[in-house]
């Protein structure tokens, strides 16, 4: 079971930071890995950042290296995203997603809206 909920969106100036929150409250998921995706008006649904929950490296995508970091809490099944040195292009709705053990689907959450301001 998932269900996703994200929190953390708002306005910022380019240069600064946000931070992101996705709970899953679905009581009998597992977890295979847990990411964040982004959509601009009019672009489509790209990835920005992911995170295996038995362990190893996250993935990111190559633009957003070193700006973002991506990171969990297994005991609230948790995942968080740190936006530093927010650009404009930067703005978009930010999506939570989750693949669950022995799934090739995942579950998203409702979105919540980064906008960066020049």
């Amino acid at each position: 079971q998932v269900q996703l909920v994200e929190s953390g969106g708002g306005l910022v100036k380019e240069g600064g930071s946000l931070r992101l929150s996705c709970v899953n409250s679905g009581r009998f998921s597992r977890i295979a890995a847990m990411g964040w995706f982004r959509q601009a008006p009019g672009k489509e649904r790209e990835f920005v950042a992911a995170l295996r929950w038995s362990g190893g490296g996250a993935e990111y995508a190559e633009s957003l290296k070193g700006r973002f970091t991506i990171s969990r809490d297994v005991r609230t099944n948790a995942v968080y995203l740190q936006m530093n040195n927010l650009e404009s292009e930067d703005t978009a709705v930010y999506y939570c997603a989750l693949q669950p053990q022995g799934s090739s689907g995942s579950g998203w959450g409702q979105g919540t809206q980064v906008t960066v301001s020049s």
